[in-house]
């Protein structure tokens, strides 16, 4: 838009001038259309119709029935009505415009346009109608990929945040459950909305957040994960501060839990905050089963956190410099094994731990077709091919495969990424300093922990200080009806009650 143009906000009388003036915008938009038609008794007064092609569903048919319903407000049939009977009816009572919305200015009619609504602009008359549409194509409610489930609901997220509120909406049906709006960015104008429920969420927290998000309103937003960089305490820390999910069950879980949620238009992911270390360790699906399962599941889970951050550099400390602390007979067929491998036993780790993650994240980007196909076949050669070539040794390859199959047992994948980094500095210490450097960088992790928060709350909270009673739901899951006697639950009861 042009500096002159600029300064013309409202609508003119004269429908020429209004079409030059949004032409004018939507040049070379070939996909945004203008048609014209007459109305009235002998068809004598113009009117024309502007709408995006790729963002609604237009036809003779819809455009008719706006009319007839623009035509019932009037108190007239359509063959009689007139300029004047419109401004007269929309002065009068523009409130009982629905599902109308008056415009009057070009900057909301190019907002609503862009939002997928039909534009019907009048002659002689210096306001505009928007009324919705069909809308074009989405992709419907199907299982989650990234969040597969054995019990439980199936239903996933979409790309519309209307479908995803709805549908927590219809688990959490009450007035208690507050849903905000902003919108983000002066180009793709993003809708972020965010939700909590209001007697059961930490208000300090909940002031943090608004404060955090409010410094994003000049960003473009295009996905959930943006906003994650407004709402962490530390950006340099490989730990996530926050997590996500695509099943409305988990998000509904964690607003029982006084989390906050983040939905943005046009992305699927549904961000949970603040996000705790013993968040990452549980699933909705956990208490879906039977408590002694679910336990067992659990503890399947924490070996799996350990083996995956922890095992390749106790192997490497071991092997280099506390090989009397190895049975003898392990030891024997250790060294048997790694007889003729010219490299020690970090560089051999290294090599196959790259090895590894270059195979993980072709298989990630590849077809999925082929991916797994690529992944499994890339591995099994690649690790034969070690083995024979001298490269690395059986137990090398054993130990990072088991490795590897740890990351995959952790529940969110930011997690299982933040452990896969801090893989490669526990092996730098403990090849230089063995146990005493895994030691030292234990400490460093546990210091940092110690430190670190999300949305002011400790991220070690439950585990420091020690609270025996929330250990009931991280370690090991008791029977449902004893969890219900926690304190967050009696606050939540005793909230509706009040109410």
């Amino acid at each position: 838009m042009t500096e002159a143009n600029s300064l013309i906000t409202k609508l003119d009388q004269n429908l020429l001038v209004n079409r030059k003036q949004i032409e004018q915008v939507f040049t070379n938009c070939e996909d945004v259309n203008f048609q014209d038609w007459q109305y009235g008794t002998s068809f004598q007064y113009d009117a024309l119709s502007i709408y995006c092609a790729s963002l609604a569903s237009y036809t003779t048919h819809l455009l008719q029935q706006a009319l007839e319903q623009v035509a019932a407000y009037a108190l007239e049939t359509w063959e009689s009505v007139t300029p004047g009977k419109l401004s007269t009816c929309i002065s009068t009572n523009n409130t009982a415009l629905q599902p109308f919305v008056l415009l009057e200015h070009y900057e909301q009619v190019y907002e609503y346009i862009m939002n997928g609504y039909i534009i019907i602009v009048f002659d002689q008359l210096d306001k505009a109608l928007a009324f919705e549409s069909g809308s074009t194509a989405q992709r419907q409610v199907t299982e989650p990929v990234n969040e597969p489930a054995v019990h439980g609901p199936r239903e996933g997220t979409v790309e519309n945040m209307a479908t995803n509120l709805g549908m927590i909406r219809q688990r959490v049906r009450t007035p208690e459950f507050k849903v905000e709006f902003l919108q983000v960015g002066k180009v793709i104008k993003s809708k972020i909305g965010f939700g909590y429920l209001e007697h059961v969420v930490n208000q300090e927290v909940l002031q943090t957040f608004r404060t955090r998000i409010a410094s994003i309103v000049d960003y473009e937003v295009l996905e959930t994960s943006y906003v994650e960089d407004w709402i962490e305490e530390s950006t340099l820390t490989p730990f996530p501060q926050v997590r996500y999910t695509e099943r409305t069950d988990t998000a509904t879980a964690a607003l029982l839990d006084g989390k906050i949620i983040v939905l943005v238009e046009n992305s699927p992911m549904i961000m949970i905050c603040p996000a705790l270390l013993v968040d990452f360790m549980g699933t909705a699906e956990d208490y879906y089963i039977r408590s002694v399962f679910a336990t067992f599941i659990r503890s399947l889970r924490l070996l799996a956190f350990i083996i995956a951050l922890t095992l390749p550099s106790i192997y490497i400390a071991l092997s280099t410099f506390h090989p009397e602390l190895i049975p003898t007979v392990l030891l024997l067929a250790i060294v048997d094994s790694r007889e003729g491998i010219p490299f020690p036993a970090f560089i051999e780790a290294l090599v196959m731990e790259i090895s590894f993650e270059l195979l993980r994240e072709a298989g990630i980007r590849l077809p999925r077709t082929v991916g797994s196909a690529v992944s499994i076949v890339g591995a099994l050669v690649i690790g034969q091919a070690a083995i024979m070539a001298k490269i690395a040794s059986p137990f090398m390859v054993i130990v990072v495969a088991l490795t590897g199959i740890a990351s995959f047992a952790i529940p969110h994948y930011d997690m299982a990424i933040a452990l896969r980094v801090l893989r490669f500095p526990y092996m730098i210490a403990a090849s230089l300093l063995g146990g005493y450097g895994l030691m030292v960088v234990f400490l460093l992790t546990l210091l940092h922990l110690t430190c670190l928060h999300s949305l002011g709350q400790p991220y070690l909270s439950s585990l420091a200080p020690l609270k025996i009673r929330d250990l009931r739901d991280i370690f090991i899951r008791v029977p449902l009806k004893q969890m219900l006697k926690s304190p967050r639950n009696r606050r939540l009861h005793s909230s509706s009650r009040k109410e």
